[in-house]
């Protein structure tokens, strides 16, 4: 049986895909700066942001084990790079580093 996050994940994931759907059919008659676009877009952002929080906050699981600083520090790591840079791999691999390397550091 699923746990409510779980089953939270999956409707967060449904929604997603259906808003996506729904913006692939609008695509061809709305303008990309059309409010009802970017309403969609800022959805989708604001989904992830939660569960980005959710996981540097009260991670379950594996990343229970790393310690909150270094998960944190990771987390601003990679929005450090992505602010800089604009460039999702390069923050993912350098949050990800940020997070070994502090996870490391504090034991």
């Amino acid at each position: 049986m699923l746990a409510a996050a779980d089953w939270a994940l999956l409707a967060v994931a449904v929604a997603c895909q259906g808003l996506r759907a729904l913006g692939l059919l609008l695509a061809g008659p709305l303008r990309p700066d059309h409010p009802f676009i970017r309403w969609a877009a800022s959805v989708a952002q604001a989904t992830l942001a939660a569960f980005v929080v959710l996981a540097v906050a009260a991670p379950s699981g594996a990343l229970a084990a790393i310690p909150w600083a270094a998960r944190l520090a990771g987390a601003g790591a990679a929005m450090a790079v992505l602010a800089a840079t604009d460039r999702i791999l390069a923050a993912l691999l350098a949050g990800l580093a940020c997070t070994l390397a502090a996870w490391a550091l504090l034991g």
